[in-house]
């Protein structure tokens, strides 16, 4: 946890402690960035106003580090606090004031969400009923061969590694165009169509491609797939 007010670090680590997760603390920006590399945690739990800099900026710099989930904690509601959060890479934002059962769950959910899928020794990665063989370049829906174009793979393939997390817009064009695309950010969506087109998904309840609207999108994980819910 890397937060300043030890009324809310110290009920918080009580209630992990019953769950059976050990915590340990940091009350600056500084102390957390330290405490993280030191210790290597399964998930930070991070305040937004801390009293040496914003948790914003130690977002940032944790997610350059490493793919450690993280969850903003902050009394401060609005939309756009919670865009910029995801967007520096949070995986969850709760408001103060919360309760201990709220934040546990959350804390499940995201751990949850966060476990990436296995990819076999071959490259093939299997969720639900679709089936990525890298090796040789194929997909398949239930059993039965999809034709994706080379992008669409690329894309669909960098969302399932991830599966149940989201993967943001940038990073996404970044790693599937390049770092020096200039050309219309609608191509990842024209992409992201098709893709749906080909998996059968409904764009308005989809299984396995989700739109996180602002962020980027997110192809759902196993445990969603077998029935779990999302936070």
């Amino acid at each position: 946890m890397v937060e300043d007010e030890s009324s809310i670090t110290e009920p918080l680590a009580a209630a992990l402690a019953r769950e059976g997760w050990d915590s340990e603390v940091a009350a600056t920006a500084a102390a957390g960035l330290e405490l993280a590399e030191r210790v290597k945690p399964e998930l930070v739990l991070l305040d937004v106003m801390l009293p040496d800099g914003s948790g914003f900026d130690v977002c940032r710099e944790l997610r350059r580090r490493s793919d450690v989930p993280i969850i903003m904690l902050t009394a401060r509601g609005e939309e756009t606090d919670r865009i910029v959060g995801l967007e520096v890479g949070a995986d969850d934002y709760v408001v103060k004031p919360f309760s201990a059962r709220e934040l546990i769950a959350r804390v499940r959910a995201v751990l949850r969400r966060t476990t990436r899928e296995p990819e076999a020794a071959d490259g093939t990665l299997e969720i639900g009923d679709v089936r990525l063989d890298a090796a040789r370049h194929e997909v398949s829906l239930g059993g039965e061969p999809v034709e994706l174009t080379r992008k669409e793979f690329e894309v669909l393939q960098l969302l399932m590694r991830n599966a149940g997390t989201v993967v943001s817009r940038d990073k996404l064009i970044e790693e599937v165009w390049d770092m020096n695309w200039f050309g219309p950010t609608k191509t990842l969506d024209v992409h992201v169509s098709g893709l749906r087109k080909k998996l059968g998904d409904d764009p308005g309840a989809p299984r396995y491609l989700h739109t996180v609207r602002g962020v980027g999108f997110r192809f759902a994980s196993s445990d969603e797939l077998d029935g779990a819910q999302p936070a």
